[in-house]
C-alpha cells in the first residue's frame, strides 16, 4: 500500500477532525476567550456580501490554531452539519507528502457531495501549489469557505501577488496584548464599559477625566510584571516556571523558524549567519540598526545578505522593523532600521535573561518593546506608518514611535524609569511646540501615579500614562 493511500489520509483527517463521528466540539480543545483577531478573521470569513478567503499570519505558537478551532466549535453550535466542517494540518508528515488536491477531493468524495463546505487549513505554506489552488477552489467553489494559517509571511505574501489578488485576505495574529493576557489569565479587577480611545482622544482628556480612567485601570498594575516577564504567548499565560517557558520559546519558536521553516522554504545557505543575525539582533532591539556594522561584527558576512535575512525574519513574524519618518521639514537619517523582536519573551529567551524585572535597562528595552508591538498592531487596519524620529545632528535627539496619518503624526516616548521628568529640549517637547502637524504626544511612564499633562508648555500638550494602562488600552483591538 502506497504511504499517501486513500486509506491512510482518511484515516488522518478522521483523527482530526473528531465531529464527523461525535458531531460535537471536544472539550480539550475548546478555549472560551477569543481574542481579537479571532472576530475580525471570522467576520470576514462570513461576510454575507463580500467572498474572501482568509489567512492568518503569525509566529508558531502564537494561537492561530486555537483560532481555527474556535470558529469550528462556533460552527458546530450554530448547526452547521459536521461533515461540512473540514481541518487539515499541512504540518503533519503524511500531508506534506500528499498533494493538495488529493486531500481536498477525497474529502469531497468520501466525506462531503454537498455543495457547502468551511475549510480549514493549518500551515498551508507546507502545502505544494496551495495559491493555485486556492484560486482555483474561489472560482469554481462559490459556497465553500475557506481560512487558512501560515507561520511563514513570505510564502504568503509571494502567493497572494497574483493568484490571491480579489480572493483572499492575510491578516496578521500578533502575540497577546497586555489586554488579552488579561482575558485569558480571567482578572476580575478588569473594568467594564471601558471607552475605545485612540491617541488623540487619549490626548484629548482634560485632568479629571484621565484621572477617572486611571482610577478604572489601577487594579490592572499588579498583572503587568506577569505579563512582562511570560511574554505574549497565550498557552504560557498561567505559568510559573519561567525557565521552562524560555525554553520551549527557544526551542518551538526560535529554533523550529529558523532551522526549519526559513530553510525549507527559501534559499538560506547558512544557518549559522542567520542565526548569527537575529541573536545581533536580539542583543539590539529597540536601537537603531546599521547593516554594514552588522556584517562586520557576525564576520564579513556581506550587506546584502544581511538585509535579505532580515527581510525572511520579519516576514517570519519574529521581528518588527520601524523606519525613520521625517518631522519638521527636517531631513532625517538615511533609512536605518529600528529592530524590535516581536514579543520581549523572545528577546529573554533567546539572551537567556531570567531577571528582567531587577535590570533597569533590560526592562526598559522591554517595555519599549511591549510599547512599539501594541501601537503597530492597534493600528495595523489602518493607514497609518509606524515609525519613529532621530535628527541627525543635535546629538541624534529621538522619538521612539511616531504614527504617520496622511494629514497629522502622533508621537510617543517611553520613559519606563522611577523619574520620567521630560526637559524642554528632547525632541517630543521640540516637536510638540514646533511641529504644526502634530495630533498628539504621550509619554509613556512607570510609576502607576506618574500621569496627567506634562508641565512644560507646548502647542500640543503631552500626556503621560502609565504603561500598563497604555497596552491595556491598545490592546483591545
Amino acid at each position: 500500500m502506497s504511504i499517501t493511500s486513500s486509506e491512510n489520509i482518511l484515516r488522518i483527517l478522521y483523527s482530526y477532525n473528531p465531529w464527523w463521528r461525535e458531531g460535537y466540539f471536544p472539550q480539550d480543545l475548546s478555549k472560551p476567550v477569543k481574542r481579537v483577531v479571532y472576530h475580525q478573521a471570522f467576520e470576514l470569513l462570513m461576510h454575507p456580501a463580500i467572498r474572501r478567503y482568509v489567512i492568518l499570519s503569525g509566529a508558531r505558537r502564537v494561537g492561530k490554531t486555537t483560532i481555527l478551532y474556535q470558529m469550528i466549535e462556533t460552527l458546530l453550535k450554530n448547526q452547521v452539519h459536521p461533515k461540512k466542517i473540514l481541518y487539515v494540518s499541512f504540518d503533519h508528515p503524511l500531508f506534506k507528502l500528499s498533494s493538495f488536491d488529493q486531500i481536498i477531493n477525497l474529502y469531497e468524495t468520501a466525506i462531503n457531495q454537498e455543495k457547502e463546505a468551511y475549510i480549514f487549513l493549518d500551515e498551508i505554506q507546507y502545502a505544494s501549489d496551495w495559491d493555485r489552488w486556492l484560486k482555483v477552489y474561489y472560482d469554481t467553489k462559490p459556497n465553500w469557505r475557506i481560512i487558512a494559517t501560515g507561520s511563514a509571511s513570505p510564502a504568503l505574501i509571494e502567493g497572494t501577488k497574483e493568484s490571491g489578488v480579489g480572493r483572499w485576505t492575510v491578516i496578521s495574529v500578533p502575540t497577546l496584548s497586555f489586554y488579552e493576557f488579561c482575558e485569558i489569565l480571567g482578572v476580575p479587577e478588569r473594568p467594564n464599559n471601558l471607552p475605545d480611545l485612540d491617541l488623540n482622544e487619549i490626548s484629548n482628556l482634560n485632568e479629571s477625566q484621565l484621572s477617572e480612567l486611571m482610577f478604572l485601570l489601577m487594579p490592572l498594575q499588579k498583572y503587568f510584571n506577569k505579563y512582562l516577564t511570560i511574554g505574549g504567548f497565550p498557552e504560557f499565560v498561567f505559568s510559573e516556571d519561567q525557565f521552562l517557558v524560555q525554553r520551549i520559546l527557544r526551542e518551538d519558536v526560535v529554533d523550529k523558524v529558523i532551522k526549519r521553516d526559513i530553510p525549507s522554504l527559501f534559499n538560506v545557505r547558512n544557518l549559522a549567519v542567520l542565526e548569527k543575525v537575529f541573536l545581533y539582533l536580539c542583543f539590539n532591539s529597540a536601537s537603531v540598526i546599521n547593516i554594514s556594522t552588522i556584517s562586520k561584527e557576525i564576520g564579513d558576512v556581506s550587506t546584502v545578505t544581511v538585509e535579505n535575512y532580515i527581510h525572511l525574519l520579519e516576514n517570519a513574524n519574529l521581528i518588527y522593523k520601524s523606519l525613520p519618518i521625517e518631522l519638521g521639514g527636517k531631513k532625517v537619517l538615511k533609512a536605518k532600521p529600528k529592530i524590535y523582536v516581536s514579543d520581549p519573551a523572545l528577546r529573554n529567551a533567546v539572551l537567556m535573561i531570567d531577571n528582567i524585572l531587577l535590570d533597569s535597562k533590560e526592562l526598559g528595552i522591554t517595555v519599549e518593546t511591549a510599547i512599539f508591538k501594541h501601537i503597530y498592531n492597534f493600528y495595523l487596519q489602518t493607514n497609518a506608518r509606524i515609525g519613529y524620529f532621530r535628527k541627525s545632528s543635535d546629538n541624534q535627539k529621538e522619538i521612539d514611535v511616531v504614527v504617520e496619518f496622511p494629514h497629522s503624526k502622533s508621537l510617543i516616548e517611553v520613559k519606563f524609569r522611577e523619574d520620567a521628568t521630560l526637559s524642554e529640549n528632547e525632541a517630543i517637547v521640540e516637536m510638540s511646540q514646533k511641529e504644526k502637524n502634530i495630533a498628539s504626544a504621550v509619554l509613556v511612564t512607570k510609576r502607576p501615579e506618574d500621569y496627567g499633562k506634562v508641565k512644560i508648555s507646548t502647542k500640543v500638550p503631552i500626556t503621560k500614562i502609565p504603561a500598563y494602562a497604555f497596552m491595556y488600552l491598545f490592546g483591545r483591538r
